[in-house]
């Protein structure tokens, strides 16, 4: 088992949060390239004790980033391969009846873990997503009217292909909302990708992880979230929030606006911008970087302006710009 590092043990600073985190998104960097705002974006929903929809082509290094980001802590990783068939027990786990003990076992699925990815989410029936969104929501799950509560950190990193449609259940809007950011992911650069292949090509992936050095302890990153929630935003800080989840619904060029959930979730990665910047307080500038993943799958726009071609993140970018930020 590895050893915890010493430098870690007392109640974590947002000075000290920020060396963990900066830490960890260096250890990223040697495996998955190209990325780094996609990897900050994921660090900051895990220092915010959030739920990540990442939304992109396969073969861009998903699952690749999710056993790199809990080799850097030490964390548990689980996966489920979402699939028509695929049963809500199968997520959350069952009672077993074994003949020899005549008694039932339990068996528990793979949520019991820290970091879960949910691959392609949108690819199983409304009541196995269901079971899955439940636990993100309680971070709990009930086996047979016993309820365990599931050990911090929890992170679901759910996935989705935004290409092929064929054979999918695309989630409700009630549902997306229960995400904290959809991360979109795209292809890297030309040299950026060029070092990815060599690396891939030349080391086995197990290989290239088990460099990757344990920066901190689950313990650390409960005690960074816990740190985070007490980061201080002035009242001007929650009206700019507030503002601007309510402009997206006095757009005309929206349909169904964010709701409440919205706001709270862009003081919350706010947050942790903040801490991952060292700083105990939220800026304007906090709220207005993480707008974009923070809103973009609590809106849909109306079927005149989706015909036209325009992209939710154009509509929404017009928005936030439209939004005066406080002077604080």
């Amino acid at each position: 088992m590895t050893e915890e590092p010493t430098e870690y043990q007392s109640e974590i600073q947002p000075q000290h949060a920020s060396q963990i985190f900066q830490s960890i998104r260096a250890e990223l960097r040697k495996v998955f390239i190209g990325q780094d705002d996609v990897a900050g974006q994921v660090l900051a929903a895990l220092l915010a004790g959030g739920h990540v929809l990442l939304e992109g082509k396969p073969g861009l290094g998903k699952t690749h980033l999710v056993l790199a980001l809990a080799r850097t802590f030490g964390g548990a990783f689980g996966r489920i391969q979402f699939t028509p068939d695929l049963m809500p027990s199968d997520v959350t786990g069952f009672r077993l009846y074994d003949m020899k003990s005549q008694s039932f076992e339990l068996r528990k699925g793979p949520v019991f873990t820290n970091l879960l990815l949910a691959d392609e989410i949108n690819r199983a029936p409304a009541k196995t997503q269901a079971s899955l969104l439940e636990v993100m929501q309680e971070r709990q799950v009930t086996i047979d009217g016993e309820t365990m509560k599931l050990s911090p950190p929890f992170m679901t990193l759910a996935t989705q292909n935004p290409v092929e449609h064929e054979g999918t259940y695309p989630l409700p809007e009630a549902q997306l909302d229960r995400f904290l950011m959809k991360i979109v992911i795209d292809y890297p650069g030309l040299i950026d990708e060029a070092a990815i292949v060599a690396m891939a090509s030349s080391v086995q992936q197990a290989d290239s992880l088990s460099e990757l050095q344990v920066i901190c302890s689950v313990e650390d990153i409960v005690n960074a979230q816990q740190e985070t929630a007490t980061v201080r935003a002035v009242p001007e800080l929650v009206s700019y929030a507030v503002a601007m989840v309510r402009a997206t619904r006095d757009s005309r060029a929206v349909s169904l606006g964010a709701g409440t959930r919205g706001a709270i979730s862009l003081m919350r990665v706010g947050k942790a911008v903040a801490v991952m910047n060292g700083r105990n307080y939220v800026t304007p500038d906090d709220i207005k970087a993480v707008a974009l993943p923070v809103l973009r799958h609590r809106v849909q726009l109306t079927p005149e302006v989706a015909i036209s071609g325009q992209e939710v993140d154009d509509i929404l970018r017009g928005i936030i710009e439209a939004v005066p930020a406080p002077r604080i």
